[in-house]
Formats: C-alpha cells, structure tokens, sequence
C-alpha cells in the first residue's frame, strides 16, 4: 500500500543529487532571469521584431502585476514575434548558434521552439492565433550560457532573416 500511494523509494546516489542541484538553484535562477531581462530588451528594440511577450518589459499590458508579484523578475521562457513570419521564425531558429531547437523549455541550455510547426501544428492558423501563436512567433527559453554569448548568437540569427 505505501508503495502505491506514495512511490519508490529515491536511491540515496539520486537523493545526493537532488540535494547538490537544490543548493544551487537560486543562484541558477538569478542567472535566468538576469539573462532573459536582457534578451528581450534586445529583442524589443529590433526592428525585425514586432512584438516581445515578457511581463518584465515596461511595454508589457502585466508590467506592473509583474512587479508587484514577482520583484526579482518573471522568468526565463517568453515568446516573441517576427514582423516576416514563418520563413523568417525558421531561418532565426536554424541560425541561432548557441541555442538548441527544442520544446523542453526551462533547461540550464537556452532553447527555441518554432510553436507554429511543432507543439502547436496540429491545430488550425485560426485555432493558433485564439492561442496567441503566429507564423512568426518564437518562444525561446534562455539558460545559464553567458550572456554576451546569447545576445550574439541573437544578433547574428536576426541578421540571418
């Protein structure tokens, strides 16, 4: 019965882990939120970007429920939005260096996903757009990596397009 209702037992190897990632996690938060803050400062003053979906961002409609809310910052996963689509949305994700095109958002890598043609292509265009998707929209999940290293890799994939 205990098994059934509360699970396995963790190995102790596992248990060990567990603990090291917990003592480091809110330096590594930190780090995520202070990498994605200027990842959409970036992002919000390009010219090829219609739109920047961060609550962090003054320019956001939940600007200041986010600061009430959450003061050290929202997070590291947003979306953001290409003025030229979904051939422009691809070529960026193809062209960003560092980052991985991937769907598990919240990893220690930083991560881009194409909404449109993955997680959400079995829907409609009108369905994806009732969910806030677009052709050009990117949601991108930033890590640890350092920060002048992400913001070329962004530089140089918004100049691929």
């Amino acid at each position: 019965i205990l098994l059934r209702d509360e699970g396995a037992c963790i190995s102790p190897f596992n248990a060990w882990l567990l603990i090291q990632g917990l003592e480091s996690l809110s330096l590594r938060i930190e780090r995520h939120v202070e990498n994605a803050q200027k990842i959409a400062d970036f992002l919000e003053n390009s010219p090829k970007v219609a739109k920047v979906n961060y609550p962090s961002l003054p320019s956001s409609p939940y600007y200041k429920l986010a600061q009430k809310y959450f003061p050290k910052g929202t997070g590291s996963i947003f979306s953001f939005e290409l003025k030229d689509g979904y051939t422009a949305a691809r070529k960026f994700i193809d062209s960003a260096d560092i980052f991985s095109d991937l769907a598990n958002v919240g990893d220690s890598k930083s991560l881009l996903v194409h909404p449109a043609s993955t997680t959400h292509q079995q829907l409609s265009e009108e369905a994806q757009r009732a969910c806030g998707i677009t052709p050009g929209t990117v949601r991108i999940s930033i890590g640890l990596e350092n920060i002048e290293d992400l913001l070329a890799a962004v530089e140089k994939a918004l100049a691929s397009i």
